[in-house]
């Protein structure tokens, strides 16, 4: 397979197999018939809004699906499905937004490969600028590659100010906690791990599952929500550490 690098007019493409792309033009040409007149009533009468519910849904179970007994050797099927529900997640989104006039944010799939293609060219300098070799193995840590990558996000998007900017609010409450953390140790907002509540607390991730599990039930039993009271604390760490 061929390889390319960037150019002063943008990335060179790269070598694909035919089939690639004449899977990936029967999938879109799927998707249009669906909303076309004459097509499925319920795939016409789709929103971005009611989509949502099914892209969350189907992201899980990729990750059902990647964590499975065996791992995912052992269900390369199932996760070939659960990634093409994935996929045609994306088509859909974007052949709803195709039916709007550009002028009113309308789009079409090419401009999100186009947006997806531009923006892993430019943050990856390393193997697409100028004079790269593509052979950068032991030339950075990944560390250093981690850092680049978060100085080209805050370059492009220089509106972010706050330490804890660009989180999505609405992940849920286990993935918000943990990368509101993380960016606040990148932040210096939180230097060190705080000791556990309570002598001997947990240690290992089983441990940590064990008393996480057993706070939901206790709070369940009380007909409280474990979710929702974990994003209200996060967000008001946020509350409390966004103007330090």
């Amino acid at each position: 397979m061929s390889q390319g690098h960037g150019t002063d007019d943008g990335p060179v493409a790269l070598g694909v197999p035919e089939r690639t792309g004449q899977r990936f033009a029967e999938l879109v040409a799927v998707m249009d018939r669906l909303r076309s007149p004459g097509g499925c009533a319920w795939d016409a009468r789709q929103t971005h809004e009611s989509l949502v519910r099914y892209l969350v849904e189907e992201a899980y179970e990729v990750v059902e699906a990647v964590e499975a007994d065996g791992g995912p050797a052992a269900h390369a099927g199932l996760l070939v499905e659960e990634l093409g529900d994935v996929l045609l997640q994306v088509v859909f989104h974007a052949r709803v937004a195709q039916e709007r006039p550009r002028e009113e944010g309308g789009f079409d799939v090419a401009d999100v490969l186009e947006a997806i293609t531009a923006k892993l060219v430019r943050r990856h300098p390393q193997v697409f600028g100028p004079g790269a070799s593509g052979d950068v193995a032991g030339e950075q840590t990944l560390d250093q590659l981690h850092s680049r990558w978060e100085d080209l996000k805050q370059a492009e998007k220089p509106e972010r100010t706050g330490p804890f900017d660009g989180i999505p609010p609405h992940l849920p409450g286990l993935a918000l906690a943990e990368k509101t953390l993380a960016r606040a140790r990148k932040n210096g907002l939180e230097p060190a791990a705080p000791e556990p509540a309570a002598p001997g607390g947990p240690r290992t991730e089983e441990e940590l599952g064990e008393a996480l599990f057993a706070l939901v039930r206790a709070g369940s039993a009380r007909g409280l929500d474990a979710e929702r009271a974990l994003r209200g604390a996060v967000r008001a760490y946020v509350r409390e550490h966004d103007g330090a």
